[in-house]
Formats: structure tokens, C-alpha cells, sequence
């Protein structure tokens, strides 16, 4: 009897232990959620900042009792994070692209209404604390508030960045886009590596219609790109924050939160918004169709919303936030300070002209890469290679006809 009871005990022993280790194995389950974002555009731990992300696992486990990671990838152009999500290269569970990108991806239904199952403040419940300006109809890059695919992130406006060290404080130039074109600066000018950013800073100089322009308009603004291209030194996206913090260039076309995170780490740079006009944006939370984690890039979304969590953001990137808890933030106000606040919500920006991008037509889309391509590929780069192959190709008639020179003196010496 007591072997029986051994063995049952034994038996029993090992049936508690089978489900204490599948109980451990379910808890410690691993998730990842794929997260993808532009460059320099989160708080990320560096120098003594909150890295959010970990937060946001941490929050997971404490909260949630869920271990998750976050997979987080960088991308450096509306172009470029479109391109690898449409061909299916890589699946992703929260996007972060500009207004009028969303746009795009909602008419080629690419992305998921976040309100699909349950309203918007259920779903999202920080949603509550986004400005009213940026929700509903007001949102002009969604389908006039029919559904809700995204929640913005941050907003802001494209100016020039110049180096007081460089440019000259009289130059009649300084509050024009036309300091952009100004041959005083040749070499020293950086343009935006993006077709439509960068058609966008000539159609602006030129005045005209962002998204209604005509094919000639388009077309004259290569011309006044091509024009350009002799005094840029480069087309640069995330590198601009080098070359203009280290005083390499001293002029280029760039977003007001990363003018001032450069400033900090360079006195000289100043700033202004082109009195023609400029670009007005806002990049947003999204939810991809291919996501295969959807409840938690929702818990993504709203945890970004939490007035700690986009103050540390805010406080990182320098960029405008939509949500009025971090504007009104006491904390936020005094580590801003008032200039940079002038900048992003102020006078400044409120006063000059400005149009956001909204996605372009088919037609127009083919026309604006077909124009990039052409500009792109007649690059001082691209003549370097045509005088390359015009010396080897002399190179070689030269020594074709050495060769036939020489073959006719020894043919004389034979004969």
C-alpha cells in the first residue's frame, strides 16, 4: 500500500509541476510589437531623457501581465516607409506617417479605422486630451471625420535654418526661401531628400498651389531646382542634424522642433518662416491592416498619449504637440522656455502663410517621380561620370592610335 501511495504521490507531484510550468510558460509568453517611426522623433533615454519604449514594456508587464518588447524601427521619408510597407517587405503594427500620406494609405485601404469596433474614446481613451482642432472634420487628410485611422503624434511647420557665423546678417535673402537659391552660399546649401518636400520648397517660393499646381508649375519647378542643384552640397534627410550642428553648411530647409534640438548643441543657428509661405503638418499614430497585434498597438497609441509619456516626448524632439495636457504641462512650459514656445505655438507661426500637403492624384503622383528622377539623375555626380567617360574613351583613341603608329613604323623597318 505504501508503494501505491508513493507512486500516486509521485504522480500527483509531477501533474502540479506540468502546470506550474505551463502557467510560468503562458505568463512569460514573449510579445513584440513593431513599431515605425521617423528618425530622432522619440524619447529614447539619451541624455537623461525617459525612454518611452521601455516604459511602455514595463507598463506591459506591470499593468497588462503582459511581457512584451517593442521592435523599434526608424525610417527617414514618408516615401520610403510607404515603399516597404506596400510591397509587403515588412509588417509593422504601429506607423507613424504624415498627414498627407495617411491620406494615401486610407484611399488604397492600407489602414485600419482605430473606431471599427468601438468608439474612438473607448478604443483610445487618451484621445480625449487631443486638441478639438485636430479631431473630426477638422482633420482634412482623413475622410472628413467619417472614421478615425490615426491620432496625431506631433505638428509643425517647415522653415529655414541658417548659420549667423556663415550668413551674412544683412542679407536681403534672410525670411525668403530665396536664401535657398542665394549663390553667395554655394556648397553650403542643404535641400530635403524628398520629392515632395523638396518640390514643395520651390512651389512655395514661386508661390503657387501646393496640390493644385498645373504640370507647367511642376515642371517650372524643376526648373528652379535644377537651378539650385549647382549651389547645394547635398540632399539630406537625418543628416542634416550633423552638417548644420557642426557648421559644415550654413543653409537648409528643415522642421522647427529639429531646428531647435540643433540649436542647443550650436548657438549660431537661427531660424525663420518663409514669408511666401510654408508647409503645415501632422504626423499621426496609425495602425497598418497587416498589423497582427492590434489591441496592443492601440495600447501603443494611447500610452503615447498620457500626458507623461508625450511630455517626455515633447521635452525630446522639440516638435508641437496636439494634446492640451502637455501644452498646458508647467513642467513642459519652463523647460521649453519662451522663445522656443514662440516658435512652435506663437506669433511666428501663426502669421505667415501655410499649406499642408494633401496626397496628390495618381496622375500627379507619376508626374512629381517622373520630375524627381530627372532631377535626381542630372547631379553634378552624374556629369563627374560623363567627363570620366569622355577621358577614357580619348584615352583610348589615343592609344589605338599609338598602337597603329607603332604597327606602321616596324611594318617600314621590315619592308
Amino acid at each position: 500500500m505504501k508503494r501505491i501511495a508513493c507512486i500516486y504521490a509521485t504522480v500527483l507531484l509531477l501533474v502540479l509541476l506540468c502546470i506550474t510550468l505551463s502557467a510560468c510558460s503562458n505568463t512569460g509568453k514573449g510579445e513584440t510589437l513593431y513599431v515605425y517611426n521617423w528618425g530622432e522623433y522619440i524619447s529614447d533615454g539619451s541624455e537623461g531623457s525617459l525612454d518611452t519604449n521601455a516604459a511602455f514594456e514595463d507598463y506591459c508587464r506591470e499593468v497588462l501581465g503582459r511581457n512584451v518588447t517593442v521592435n523599434y524601427s526608424t525610417f527617414s521619408s514618408n516615401e520610403d516607409m510607404y515603399a516597404k510597407i506596400s510591397s509587403g517587405a515588412a509588417f509593422y503594427d504601429v506607423i507613424i506617417p504624415s498627414d498627407y500620406m495617411i491620406q494615401r494609405m486610407i484611399q488604397e485601404d492600407m489602414l485600419l479605422p482605430l473606431d471599427a469596433d468601438e468608439p474612438i474614446e473607448e478604443a483610445i481613451p487618451n484621445y480625449q486630451y487631443i486638441d478639438e482642432k485636430f479631431k473630426g472634420e477638422n482633420v482634412y487628410y482623413e475622410n472628413n471625420g467619417e472614421h478615425i485611422y490615426s491620432v496625431p503624434y506631433f505638428y509643425g511647420m517647415v522653415g529655414v535654418i541658417y548659420n549667423t557665423s556663415i550668413v551674412k546678417p544683412n542679407d536681403e535673402s534672410i525670411g525668403s526661401w530665396d536664401l535657398m537659391w542665394d549663390s553667395d552660399y554655394t556648397g553650403d546649401i542643404l535641400q530635403f531628400n524628398n520629392s515632395r518636400d523638396a518640390f514643395g520648397t520651390a512651389l512655395y517660393r514661386m508661390k503657387k498651389d501646393v496640390n493644385e499646381a498645373t504640370e507647367a508649375e511642376w515642371r517650372a519647378a524643376l526648373e528652379m531646382l535644377k537651378e539650385q542643384k549647382n549651389l547645394v552640397q547635398g540632399y539630406v534627410m537625418d543628416e542634416i542634424f550633423n552638417k548644420m550642428k557642426s557648421g559644415s553648411a550654413a543653409v537648409a530647409a528643415y522642421y522647427a522642433g529639429d531646428f531647435l534640438s540643433m540649436q542647443e548643441d550650436n548657438e549660431d543657428l537661427a531660424f525663420f518662416y518663409p514669408r511666401e509661405g510654408t508647409n503645415l503638418y501632422v504626423d499621426a499614430m496609425c495602425i497598418p491592416k497587416t498589423s497582427r497585434n492590434v489591441d496592443l498597438a492601440k495600447e501603443y497609441i494611447n500610452f503615447m498619449c498620457r500626458e507623461d509619456i508625450a511630455v517626455a516626448n515633447a521635452l525630446y524632439t522639440y516638435y508641437a504637440s496636439p494634446l492640451t495636457t502637455v501644452v498646458t504641462n508647467e513642467e513642459y512650459e519652463e523647460e521649453m522656455g519662451e522663445e522656443a514656445l514662440e516658435i512652435l505655438y506663437g506669433e511666428a507661426a501663426s502669421s505667415v502663410h501655410t499649406q499642408a500637403y494633401l496626397n496628390l492624384s495618381p496622375e500627379r503622383l507619376m508626374l512629381l517621380n517622373s520630375l524627381w528622377e530627372e532631377l535626381k539623375v542630372e547631379s553634378s555626380i552624374g556629369e563627374g561620370i560623363y567627363v570620366c567617360c569622355g577621358v577614357i574613351v580619348g584615352a583610348l583613341v589615343l592609344l589605338a592610335v599609338f598602337q597603329l603608329m607603332k604597327k606602321r613604323r616596324w611594318s617600314k623597318l621590315y619592308d
